[in-house]
């Protein structure tokens, strides 16, 4: 049960990764920065994609995605078209990473350390979906900002 959650969760919520990037009236602005506000969208979007490709997609999904974490937050001018077809393909690979694991393993330790000590899988999933749904929450907040 957790886990159909989890995946509907996730649907839902990189939905609205993709309503958000395709709601910049400026697709440029898309990347700018200002101020105070460290990431742009797009980095923010790239690095979404990493956590999850990686987490999810390489663990679960035997995707083999290497992640390259220094380009999610230096790579810019990616085409909103290009964000959202990445966005479109992690949903699968995440409805099917997530798909690979049962209610019995959600007890186990998830099989990377991600900090510094071993989580369980229940803990480590329900963080990545609040880490998603927290950038989301920026992503929004940069979009109304910026994008006037």
């Amino acid at each position: 049960m957790i886990i159909e959650t989890l995946q509907q969760l996730f649907k839902r919520d990189l939905d609205r990764l993709k309503k958000e990037i395709n709601l910049y009236q400026d697709e440029n602005k898309i990347w700018i920065i200002e101020k105070n506000i460290a990431n742009s969208a797009g980095n923010l979007c790239l690095h979404l994609l990493g956590n999850l490709n990686a987490f999810i997609g390489a663990t679960f999904a035997q995707t083999n995605y290497i992640r390259h974490r220094d380009l999610e937050f230096s790579l810019k001018n990616i085409s909103r078209k290009e964000l959202i077809n990445q966005i479109e393909n992690l949903q699968a690979i995440v409805e099917k990473g997530l798909g690979a694991i049962s209610d019995a393993q959600l007890e186990q330790d998830f099989p990377i350390v991600i900090w510094e000590q071993p989580t369980s899988m229940a803990y480590t999933l329900i963080h990545l979906s609040t880490h998603l749904n927290y950038h989301l929450g920026q992503i929004n907040y940069h979009r109304r900002l910026l994008d006037a």
